[in-house]
């Protein structure tokens, strides 16, 4: 097997076990907010779509879905921020229906891209030193913002929904 395959059935295994987990969510459970520090699904699950959509296109020299045929139509009532992310995900409410659309289309746009890629390319260096992530290859980065990010707070997502009483994990 080659590396793009390899990575694209790690995409395709991340992506989803985010839509088994999400498939059955409510609103309700969606904008429920656990004590502590902890912030409610909605926000985490717009935090997942937007880094992916964000990072990989943004770093790859192409226009975010959420900039582009999806501003003002990924679900979120205001636009992600690149700061203060604990006070939008606060006020933050979702659309989820809007959302999972916007989510569809990321995770579509996305194995689209790795589709084009050859497996040279993946050692090609990624500069992500003004993000304070330093240098690493285009095929880690794929990793990081499409498998290991998606895979931590659909994790997150799971506990939350667990916590409500109902199933998070779709096995």
């Amino acid at each position: 097997m080659d590396a793009i395959t390899l990575l694209q059935q790690q995409i395709k295994s991340a992506h989803e076990i985010v839509k088994g987990t999400v498939a059955d969510l409510t609103a309700e459970q969606a904008h429920w907010t656990p004590a502590g520090k902890a912030m409610s699904v909605a926000p985490l699950f717009v935090h997942l779509a937007a880094g992916e959509d964000m990072f990989l296109n943004m770093m790859t020299g192409r226009q975010p879905l959420a900039t582009g045929p999806y501003a003002d139509k990924t679900g979120a009532s205001e636009p992600h921020p690149m700061g203060g992310y604990e006070e939008w995900a606060r006020r933050v409410k979702v659309d989820l229906p809007q959302l999972n659309d916007y989510v569809r289309a990321v995770f579509k746009n996305t194995e689209e891209y790795v589709a084009t890629l050859k497996p040279e390319d993946l050692d090609r260096e990624i500069d992500l030193t003004n993000a304070g992530m330093g240098k690493m290859s285009l095929g880690a980065f794929i990793t990081m913002t499409s498998v290991i990010h998606p895979s931590n707070h659909i994790g997150e997502i799971s506990c939350l929904k667990g916590l409500q009483g109902a199933k998070g994990y779709p096995f």
